[in-house]
């Protein structure tokens, strides 16, 4: 009944609604903050038109804030424009009333994301087997999180819990992605895993390190001119797929700064035109994996 309400305001041409990930309060809450509360709001495209695929998006902000205009909004909107039903994940970050270390909540929420694209997949009109998650600066590590450390359903919970939380496809867009001091970004490290966080944990959320053969086939997008995320971050986890035998695909730009999105919108490219065919790539790349084809 609930999706069903959600593709008819899809079809109204209504503005996307957030919904609760959880009913009740999420796993890793630490009190009744908003920042604590993940929601999902779906972008649906009209059935004529989608292709079937499905894309969870996390925006950026280094796990204190999140960008949801020109990394989430935009982003769902391009999308759609490509026929892919695009669901924008408000995920938990650091605030006053919800202090750090996020640990284990931001994952959570992306896992539960996933798992609820994937179980409702035929309401959507979503084939579950092609839900992928895109992410951008700390939301890419929250996206590089999900694609190596997942699993195929819990045990206990709900039938969406019971779902497999493993994206068939990751979109990485000035991500961090290791935790290793000098070449992760500090803010992010900090909210996440603390001032002075335990090496195992440094190690566990290095995503470089979690890779594995089982990691999904991935797309990556970075520029040399970031400084606030440095290209090695990228770089790191292209050879860590390369190694495990994973499909990926890596685009560096020369010019750019940190937070272009789609590199199309002024407001963050600083007039810097050069990053605008970006998403042309990653279009392509879509295409090549069969992700666009209509769904049968």
């Amino acid at each position: 009944m609930f999706v069903s309400l959600l593709l008819a305001v899809a079809a109204a041409g209504a503005a996307p609604q957030p919904f609760p990930l959880w009913d009740g309060k999420a796993p890793h809450a630490v009190g009744d903050a908003e920042t604590d509360k993940p929601t999902l709001t779906p972008y649906l495209v009209p059935k004529d038109k989608a292709t079937g695929a499905g894309v969870v998006i996390c925006p950026g902000g280094g796990y204190g804030f999140l960008a949801m205009d020109h990394e989430g909004k935009q982003v769902a909107e391009f999308l759609n424009g490509l026929g892919v039903h695009a669901f924008v994940l408000k995920y938990r970050i650091t605030g006053k009333d919800r202090p750090g270390p996020l640990l284990a909540a931001p994952l959570a929420d992306a896992h539960r994301a996933i798992r609820t694209v994937r179980a409702r997949a035929a309401d959507y009109g979503v084939d579950p087997k092609r839900v992928g998650i895109w992410g951008f600066s700390a939301g890419g590590h929250l996206a590089s999180t999900a694609g190596t450390h997942f699993d195929a359903g819990l045990a206990e919970g709900d039938a969406i819990d019971k779902t497999s939380c493993r994206p068939d496809f990751l979109i990485l867009a000035y991500p961090v992605v290791t935790m290793e001091p000098g070449v992760t970004h500090g803010g992010s490290r900090k909210n996440l895993l603390g001032e002075k966080p335990d090496e195992k944990q440094v190690e566990l959320y290095s995503n470089e390190k979690q890779v594995t053969k089982e990691t999904p086939p991935t797309f990556i997008f970075h520029t040399s001119a970031d400084t606030a995320v440095v290209p090695e971050n990228a770089v790191r986890f292209y050879l860590a797929c390369k190694k495990a035998g994973v499909p990926i695909e890596m685009h560096i730009y020369e010019k750019g700064k940190h937070g272009v999105g789609l590199g199309r919108d002024p407001m963050w490219t600083g007039g810097e035109t050069s990053v605008a065919s970006w998403p042309d790539r990653l279009g392509e790349w879509m295409k090549a994996r069969g992700l666009l084809d209509a769904k049968k």
